[in-house]
């Protein structure tokens, strides 16, 4: 009979600077595309080489992996890598999304927090939902 108090946690300042999202149970995380980091010439790409092979990173740590840039390649030829989960605000310039983990969980009331959904400046922070054709 009784129903399961929930601890109740304040939203933060900003919350469209957190790279995810646990407000309710859908878990909702921020991601971005490290072969658009390539594509788009990002100044804060590196690169070094070990063991015979280059490895590429981000120099602001928005994805905290390093990762083989040969099968970066390999893997975008064959059916386009997917994407990393961000470890910190992705930037403007970043090809970046959020993406929802448990989207079955969601619940009459709908997101607790919509403004974690703003992306970074730069990218359009709205969706066209409906068209109107004019006659």
């Amino acid at each position: 009979m009784y129903e399961q108090l929930r601890e109740v946690v304040a939203l933060p300042l900003r919350p469209q600077d957190e790279p995810e999202c646990r407000r309710c149970e859908v878990h909702c995380d921020k991601i971005v595309y490290p072969g658009a980091c390539i594509a788009r010439s990002c100044p804060f790409l590196y690169a070094y080489e070990a063991f015979g092979h280059t490895y590429v990173g981000c120099m602001q740590k928005i994805y905290g992996v390093e990762i083989d840039l040969e099968l970066l390649r390999l893997a975008e030829q064959a059916k386009g890598f997917g994407a990393i989960k961000a470890k910190r605000e992705p930037l403007p310039m970043c090809k970046a999304e959020v993406d929802s983990c448990y989207a079955h969980r969601r619940d009459r009331l709908g997101c607790r927090n919509p403004e974690f959904h703003e992306l970074p400046v730069g990218e359009p922070t709205f969706r066209v939902i409906a068209r109107v054709r004019q006659a």
